[in-house]
């Protein structure tokens, strides 16, 4: 660290000049094994992500964005580079204890005036109880854009917020993405009549410079309306895992359908394309499981119990209190607003798949 210069490095000060192939981070996801893989990304992939996606959103110098998550998380490379790359907008660093506290979040984002919001439906549902607590608040607001990142996005829980906001103030965004290929994969501009219409997690099209495929396990790409398992393909894939090279020729396998010598992330989610080109997450490959010969999709039954009106939450699992006894369980979190029968959502499930 002594002989390290004082100024930004040019690059007389490094070993080979600085190349938009080098990587410009690399952050570690968690591993099915337990150990952590790190994933590189170069500066290129950063600069395209940006420039791609550009023409979806009307950001300029006036808007003001948080940094709500942490480095670790690479949504954060977006809530960064977002403002300060291209379009010279000011960020807010929100304090820790801010981001744990809806209240606190709420009064900050009408205090800074924020327009661009990225978040996790998980975090954005707490703050929208909050503002339908304070209502008043809540309509100071000054958000442009909310964008959704970093997990399934349940459409039906957006209604109580379209009861008090308009479509287009702010304008919410679904955008599906992996680590291993750069924050973003996909786009969905979502309003009203999408949200009462569909309870799965529509997350829209391909961001212009990848592919999205779905495929059976054949790698053969399945029709609309069927599961298959979605792999990406084009500018924004990693590098690949640091000193994994087993990993990553695993995980970035040749891509068939691409010009020789390229490659496609398999991505271990499941999706289907819709009749209109759209893409509707379904989860994790890992969640399917077979009983009675029956292979099973449990996000198909969870999107499947999430229509249901007196559903807030729901995870289903597969349980063997007694062995070869398997059978599913749902654990459901209630609304406040309707009456739940425990016998309902069984019924309900019965009645979709008739």
């Amino acid at each position: 660290m002594l002989t390290t210069p004082n100024h930004n490095p040019a690059d007389i000060d490094r070993i080979e000049p600085l190349s938009s192939l080098h990587p410009a981070y690399i952050i570690y996801t968690s591993g099915s094994t337990g150990k952590p893989k790190g994933v590189v990304i170069p500066h290129q992939n950063v600069i395209r992500l940006l420039t791609s996606t550009e023409h979806w959103f009307q950001f300029d110098e006036e808007d003001v964005w948080t940094m709500f998550h942490s480095y670790a998380f690479d949504f954060s490379v977006w809530e960064i580079w977002g403002p300060l790359f291209l379009y010279g907008g000011r960020l807010v660093i929100v304090p820790h204890t801010i981001s744990r506290s809806p209240e606190e979040m709420l009064q900050l984002l009408v205090e800074e005036g924020v327009t661009v919001l990225n978040q996790t439906p998980s975090a954005f549902y707490q703050l929208m109880q909050i503002d339908k607590e304070q209502q008043t608040l809540g309509q100071a607001l000054s958000l442009r854009y909310v964008i959704f990142g970093g997990e399934a996005l349940e459409l039906s829980r957006l209604e109580d917020w379209y009861s008090r906001h308009s479509d287009c103030k702010p304008l919410i965004i679904n955008m599906y993405g992996i680590t291993e290929t750069t924050v973003h994969v996909t786009y969905n501009e979502l309003n009203r009549d999408m949200i009462t219409k569909n309870s799965s997690s529509l997350i829209g099209e391909p961001i212009p410079d990848l592919h999205v495929y779905v495929l059976d396990e054949y790698l053969q790409p399945v029709p609309p309306g069927t599961t298959g398992e979605m792999y990406v393909a084009g500018a924004g894939l990693a590098r690949g895992y640091l000193g994994r090279p087993d990993l990553t020729s695993d995980r970035f396998p040749a891509d068939p359908y691409g010009a020789p010598g390229t490659r496609m992330y398999r991505t271990g989610d499941l999706a289907r394309w819709t009749e209109e080109g759209a893409l509707d997450y379904i989860g994790r490959a890992d969640h399917q499981i077979k009983i009675r010969g029956f292979r099973i999709e449990l996000g198909e039954i969870e999107a499947v119990l999430a229509r249901h009106d007196a559903v807030a939450q729901v995870a289903v699992m597969m349980r063997e209190d007694q062995p070869g006894d398997k059978r599913l369980v749902a654990y459901i979190v209630p609304t406040e607003e309707k009456p739940f029968r425990y016998r309902d959502p069984s019924s309900f499930c019965s009645s979709q798949s008739s």
